[in-house]
């Protein structure tokens, strides 16, 4: 069998269900496959993480330098952001389930080189430079991998959900990055500081190799694939011009869409903030304010916690409480999540007020990720685009998290003695979150009038 036809959209089934157990196995089906693939898309995050939470360990062992890391840490979210728009074109052709499985597979696979790879360097001390360099190229290729993993999740929506529950269940999807963030920050955190980083990646490919199993075992393709009806006729939607014409065509909509290109530029400033605290927090905690690596962990875990909350809090805060209003609640978490940043990076404050102040920053930019780079990227195109819409949105958020990762990397990066200072660091993620959520709520009105009919 070609690569082409194992990954390729399902056919139909040839065998129809029953008409009076449609609804039951619609639902069965839909939710196996909403929630396998919100689990397995957290487990992406546990394999894209390990580097955040080893970066002190190599960082004192003489493995690596600050800046070495930021070029590592680059190599991912660049190669990711051109892998994203890439594959959410793709994906939007694929049978979503052995798209996100093979993703993570071999994400877990390079997490496990890795870790072999230091237990290796021990045994036989390789040279940093050729250390840094296979380090570069393999968390590239996880940059990849990884970027197989959201568009088919989002998809799964468009295949299985009616547009009426198209808010709250992308607001659920979005936690999940968070939920990975926790999981890495806690469980990985706590197996480096007891084992040692090479045991953070082995843990990772493990996780990996587990949602690889999840993805094949509970997600279907598509309802048709499973002898159902197509979504539109199970939600009695009514048809609209653009289901009858071809995915192709609606993508080149998309590109041309105005109102794409804006949030595309707001997601990117929503990632440089929120890419800025994940991957350098840590780092932060324990140079700027003087945390152990278990404590700076720790923190930082609070935070992932509550931006789990953020993006589910923001699909009822739109949804429900604005009735559809997507500029308001931008608006709102903005300011919050400006100024609970500020008091993070230019106040000292004791383990308990560092954990509210990363808390309530990760509960705002999780409103802000929710609506800014996918509900209102979502809202302007058609279904059967979506993977396009998010692949546009997606390149320009990657890129700017890889730039940052670099900037941030030599902003910070420490004299003879690693007197790292984080001053200049912290002014470019503050500049970052104002114009995250001011884009979007100057440009919104008109955006909306240019909408494509979804």
């Amino acid at each position: 069998m070609s690569l082409y036809k194992y990954f390729r959209i399902s056919k139909p089934a040839p065998d129809r269900v029953p008409g009076d157990r449609v609804d039951a196995e619609y639902r069965r089906l839909r939710s196996r496959t909403f929630w396998g693939a919100s689990v397995v898309y957290s487990l992406y995050y546990v394999c894209r993480m390990t580097l955040s939470v080893v970066k002190q360990p190599l960082i004192d062992g003489g493995v690596l330098s600050a800046s070495d890391l930021g070029l590592i840490g680059s190599a991912l979210l660049l190669v990711y952001a051109f892998g994203k728009f890439v594959n959410g074109f793709i994906a939007d052709y694929c049978n979503i389930r052995r798209f996100m499985a093979a993703g993570l597979f071999v994400s877990a696979v390079v997490n496990l080189v890795m870790g072999l790879l230091g237990f290796l360097g021990r045994a036989v001390s390789i040279p940093g430079i050729v250390m840094m360099a296979v380090f570069f190229i393999l968390w590239g290729a996880n940059g990849w991998v990884q970027s197989m993993g959201a568009p088919p999740g989002i998809i799964n929506l468009s295949r299985w959900f009616p547009l009426s529950k198209r808010g709250t269940y992308y607001s659920i999807f979005s936690s999940t990055p968070y939920i990975g963030k926790f999981l890495t920050f806690i469980l990985t955190g706590v197996i480096v500081g007891a084992l040692g980083w090479e045991w953070g990646f082995i843990f990772a490919a493990a996780a990996g190799f587990a949602g690889t199993a999840i993805s094949l075992i509970f997600i279907s393709d598509t309802p048709e694939s499973k002898g159902l009806p197509s979504i539109q006729e199970l939600s009695g939607e009514k048809p609209v011009k653009t289901d009858s014409m071809p995915t192709r065509e609606l993508q080149k909509i998309v590109l041309r869409h105005p109102g794409i290109w804006i949030i595309a530029l707001s997601s990117a400033f929503v990632y440089i903030t929120q890419y800025a605290i994940s991957g350098w927090g840590v780092l932060f905690l324990q140079k700027a304010k003087d945390f152990s690596l278990q404590g700076a962990t720790q923190i930082i875990a609070f935070s992932e916690a509550f931006g789990v909350a953020g993006t589910i809090f923001a699909g009822w805060l739109s949804d429900t409480l604005f009735r559809g209003d997507r500029v308001k609640p931008v608006l709102i978490s903005g300011i919050f999540c400006c100024a609970s940043l500020l008091l993070f990076l230019f106040t000292g404050g004791s383990y308990l007020m560092n954990i509210l102040y990363v808390s309530v920053f990760s509960l705002f930019i999780g409103v802000l990720y929710c609506i800014v780079a996918g509900l209102m990227a979502v809202d302007i195109v058609p279904r059967k685009a979506t993977g396009a819409a998010l692949g546009i949105v997606g390149i320009s958020s990657y890129v700017a998290a890889a730039i940052q990762d670099v900037v941030t990397g030599y902003l910070i990066e420490g004299g003879a003695d690693k007197a790292y200072d984080f001053t200049a660091a912290a002014i470019f993620w503050t500049a970052a979150c104002v114009l995250s959520f001011v884009l979007p709520v100057l440009n919104w009105r008109s955006m909306m009038k240019k909408v494509v009919e979804a």
